[in-house]
């Protein structure tokens, strides 16, 4: 269903991105943000789904600044390379990549944005930022939103967390809803971190369906459709 394009950043960085579009008409467009793991499978099927869904989805290999073409799995060596990797990225980058997604995803009309995991994070920073590309975000599990509660969203955001997370503990989130009162937060029953993802161990169906339902209605009150 999708296809490689090259994106441009405002500072003339080329980076590669991951683009699926419906076979009608698109309702809007949509950025989705990786994980830790790179422009992976996961995140170019997710991009087949909102594409599916009547958007046009663009996912940014916000990576490539780094290292070009990162698409790794989800075992232990996987998380510790994603990991070094993230640690490399600059998220003033990151940022100028995802205005680049965002004004190529804009062919398809208004844009939303949604991103898991560090991707989660990233989609929060982004709504701060970039209120003039985007019109909205969903962010999952996002683990380094705290650092940016300083920054005032510009777009409707919704945030979603697992109640079993270990690495965003519920009283994080309670630091998140008290900052920004104007954020949507929802807190899974029995979600651990990335249950949104069907390759990974703690993938819970029933909260990505839920979590899921809830961005599409976002997209459709914010973007059109």
């Amino acid at each position: 269903m999708g296809e490689i394009i090259t994106l441009t950043a405002s500072d003339g960085h080329q980076l590669s991105a991951y683009k699926a579009e419906p076979t009608a008409s698109p309702k809007g467009g949509v950025v989705v943000i990786q994980e830790i793991f790179g422009v992976n499978s996961h995140i170019r099927d997710v991009c087949d789904r909102y594409a599916t869904a009547g958007y046009l989805a663009v996912a940014p290999a916000v990576y490539d600044r780094v290292a070009r073409d990162v698409q790794l799995g989800y075992g232990p060596d996987d998380i510790e390379r994603g990991r070094d990797i993230r640690a490399e990225t600059d998220i003033d980058d990151v940022i100028k990549d995802v205005a680049a997604a965002a004004d190529a995803a804009s062919a398809g009309g208004k844009v939303g944005i949604v991103g898991y995991c560090w991707g989660g994070s990233v989609v929060y920073v982004a709504c701060c930022r970039l209120g003039d590309k985007l019109s909205c975000g969903s962010g999952y599990y996002g683990g380094q939103i705290i650092p940016h509660l300083h920054e005032e969203p510009q777009v409707p955001v919704m945030l979603h967390f697992g109640e079993k997370d270990a690495g965003i503990p519920l009283t994080d989130v309670d630091k998140i809803i008290a900052a920004q009162p104007k954020v949507t937060v929802h807190v899974y029953l029995g979600a651990d971190h990335g249950f949104n993802c069907d390759q990974r161990t703690q993938y819970n169906p029933e909260a990505a369906v839920l979590a899921q339902d809830r961005t599409l209605a976002m997209f459709k009150e914010h973007l059109g459709g």
